[in-house]
């Protein structure tokens, strides 16, 4: 088990700016080069990395999944996501989103009250409008630190839902009669809270579970109600 982890570990690592030869791979893992090419088509045929000829790749989604399965295999969480790159993140955001129905909006930027504004990832599914701010922090992160990011967002959420209906912000929930916008952190890493002020704080591996728990639980959580007058209030 450990041969393979530590192989997982110098694939996240090596693929990190694209792909790598398989020497390359065998000797960052110190890993004999049959046993190597016996485990990576193990993982290829798990969808994780994909094999042609010599060079190994793996695209976001696989990555998220050698990350998973490295931590499974008892290599250290914050070492792992560590070597998840920042756009990756957010694609990894995106794709979770969109396997669990939502419709998604990266970096979405819009004016209100004379002042420009952006959110990471803005994702629709009836009658909920999930807004996050992706953080890429480690552990330590101080109270007034966090509490500055969940205000930060909260105040990012009430001016979207403010300035809906708007010709200029093209997402789902402008076609709707009624919404529920949330905002929400996500993070690399687990920290010491799972909430401020009922902003919930979600570490990226937890992140398909707050997505299926968030229908259930959003009247506890922090959100901004929104009606469109100029259409059916019907959820």
């Amino acid at each position: 088990m450990s041969i393979e982890r530590d192989l997982i570990i110098s694939i996240l690592k090596l693929t990190a700016d694209g792909s790598v030869t398989r020497e390359q791979i065998n000797k960052d893992a110190k890993i004999a080069s049959d046993i190597a090419l016996k485990l990576l088509r193990g993982l290829q045929n798990n969808g994780m990395v994909y094999l042609k000829d010599n060079i190994v790749e793996a695209d976001s989604n696989g990555r998220l999944e050698l990350a998973v399965r490295a931590i499974v295999l008892g290599a250290d969480v914050e070492r792992i996501i560590g070597f998840l790159r920042w756009q990756e993140f957010e694609d990894i955001t995106v794709i979770a989103l969109e396997k669990n129905g939502y419709t998604v909006a990266k970096n979405l930027h819009f004016k209100h009250g004379g002042r420009r504004w952006e959110i990471d990832v803005v994702s629709c599914k009836k009658p909920l409008v999930l807004c996050i701010d992706c953080k890429h922090w480690h552990h330590g992160m101080s109270p007034s630190a966090i509490k500055k990011i969940a205000e930060a967002q909260v105040e990012r959420t009430r001016a979207l839902s403010e300035s809906l209906p708007n010709i200029s912000i093209e997402i789902e929930a402008s076609k709707w009669g009624k919404a529920k916008f949330v905002p929400a952190i996500l993070a690399l890493f687990p920290g010491s809270f799972k909430f401020y002020d009922k902003v919930p704080i979600v570490p990226v591996l937890q992140l398909q579970d707050f997505i299926n728990q968030l229908p259930a639980y959003t009247e506890s959580l922090k959100y901004f109600p929104k009606e469109f007058d100029h259409l059916s209030h019907d959820f």
